[in-house]
């Protein structure tokens, strides 16, 4: 009877199937033997094939699995669908149908990066390395939308809903992993103007009260957005909810160097977990081997550590990728003069030789 962990992988659409496939080959370097992957349609190629971004058959396979790997959906070719079955409602789907309600996005400059930091270089020489915890399957996203006719003119809303065991349970994420890390969370909310952000503030208060160990500090989401690019190295783990931690998490992954270097896990109380790079489908670039493999790379070391406890194996890709970059190997996005570029299949390569 095989004992090979079930992945599902959704290489998805763009630049996706081309980092997918770079991932693949590093998890099969490193753990030999140990996956069994399970592709998976969703997205634009789900809606030319099948007429919906997650068919039933693609959801039921990543439920089945032990965790989900994920290259990129989306893309001008879709702009134009029914927003009801655009790629990107594929991609709430399968978050809601995994129950991930957790998103783990880590801001970290790697150090031979540091010259691609845009921020002033005695700002990022203080150090950038912390970790954005996003609530993920409430607030507006997931609220009511309505368009209507208010006046006699057109009008919309939507709905920013929480309850309180939503928030309950990331903070609880946000302090447990400050805990390993230099024991702060920042909260992140608007309770100056939003009755949810003061829910959000109270819950999260009451939970810290089971952290006597971790420091607790606030921020309205405007002063987090400026103190980020102010003094990024006063932040630890940031815990914030879903809307703000879209917009932050973006601002947090330039700020390090490159979105293409950024990876991010979902995660749930069920120990399914739901990893991804931070950047979208390139499609002005797929096909043409310029496509920066690393941040999906890093997601399959995300999802060895949080799903299956190899964290030896995750701490081999981690430092195989930073030696190449010491090196001065550089794809599009990260060249600079004076560094060596390369395609995305040579940047595999080098990842794997030093592996």
């Amino acid at each position: 009877m095989s004992t090979k962990k079930i992945v599902a992988v959704i290489p998805g659409d763009g630049i996706g199937p081309e980092v997918i496939d770079a991932a693949l080959k590093v998890l099969e370097h490193v753990a030999p033997n140990k996956f069994e992957f399970k592709s998976v349609a969703m997205g634009g190629n789900a809606i030319d094939k099948y007429g919906e971004p997650l068919p039933a058959e693609s959801l039921k396979t990543c439920q089945n699995a032990d965790a989900t790997l994920l290259g990129a959906v989306g893309g001008p070719k879709w702009d134009n669908v029914d927003p009801n079955i655009r790629p990107e409602r594929g991609l709430l789907g399968v978050r809601k149908g995994l129950e991930v309600f957790a998103n783990i996005r880590p801001a970290k400059i790697f150090q031979p990066l540091a010259s691609a930091c845009p921020l002033r270089k005695d700002i990022a020489d203080k150090g950038i390395d912390f970790i954005i915890v996003r609530e993920l399957t409430g607030g507006i996203y997931f609220g009511e939308h309505k368009a209507f006719t208010l006046n006699g003119e057109r009008a919309a809303s939507d709905l920013m809903q929480y309850t309180e065991h939503e928030i309950r349970r990331i903070a609880h994420v946000a302090f447990k992993m400050a805990r390993g890390r230099r024991k702060l969370v920042t909260s992140v909310d608007k309770a100056n103007i939003l009755t949810s952000s003061r829910l959000w503030r109270d819950v999260v208060i009451d939970v810290a009260k089971e952290y006597p160990d971790i420091e607790l500090n606030h921020m309205y989401v405007d002063n987090a957005s400026m103190q980020m690019v102010r003094d990024p190295s006063q932040f630890d783990v940031i815990v914030t909810e879903n809307t703000f931690g879209d917009i932050l998490s973006d601002e947090a992954s330039q700020i390090a160097g490159s979105i293409g270097m950024i990876p991010s896990a979902s995660l749930g109380d069920n120990n399914r977990g739901l990893y991804e790079p931070i950047h979208g489908s390139a499609p002005d670039i797929a096909g043409q081997d310029k496509a920066n493999p690393i941040a999906t790379i890093l997601a399959g070391a995300m999802m060895l550590r949080y799903s299956f406890d190899m964290n030896t194996e995750a701490d081999r890709i981690e430092r195989a990728v930073d030696e190449v970059l010491k090196a001065g190997f550089r794809t599009g996005d990260i060249y600079t003069d004076g560094t060596n570029l390369i395609s995305g299949s040579k940047m595999l390569s080098e990842i794997i030789t030093r592996l």
